[in-house]
């Protein structure tokens, strides 16, 4: 079986160019296709993949870029992370009243992209952590 496109010379134009060149992402489709769905970006890659990073032509949308700010970890437990919430005093849902909902200085504070609940000090939550 012969694979195509196995090895690629590194972009080093610039430092934010060679990083972004190696956060690349490859949807396995064949770029001949005319299906628009993978190549558009969903809801949930906000923050996490660039909407302005994509080659031009046919592989257009189906490799995309990871955001030169994102951070991905690899096996991490977050329930230590959400105990030192909790004796933080963040509060959560079953604590949380339609007044902390809408008040705008309350600060929602997300675990590995689930909303754990709010808290009222997100500096000190920040210097805590």
């Amino acid at each position: 079986m012969l694979k195509t496109g196995v090895s690629q010379v590194l972009n080093r134009l610039t430092f934010a160019s060679s990083l972004s060149h190696m956060r690349r992402l490859t949807t396995p489709l064949s770029k001949q296709g005319k299906l628009t769905k993978p190549r558009q970006l969903h809801n949930s890659h906000w923050g996490m993949v660039c909407p302005a990073e994509t080659p031009e032509g046919q592989a257009c949308g189906l490799v995309k870029n990871l955001t030169l700010m994102a951070l991905v970890s690899v096996g991490s437990d977050s329930s230590d992370v959400i105990h030192k919430l909790q004796d933080w005093g963040v509060k959560e849902f079953e604590q949380l009243t339609t007044d902390d909902m809408n008040n705008p200085k309350m600060t929602k504070v997300f675990v590995n992209g689930n909303w754990i609940g709010l808290t009222s000090d997100a500096h000190g939550l920040f210097q805590y952590f």
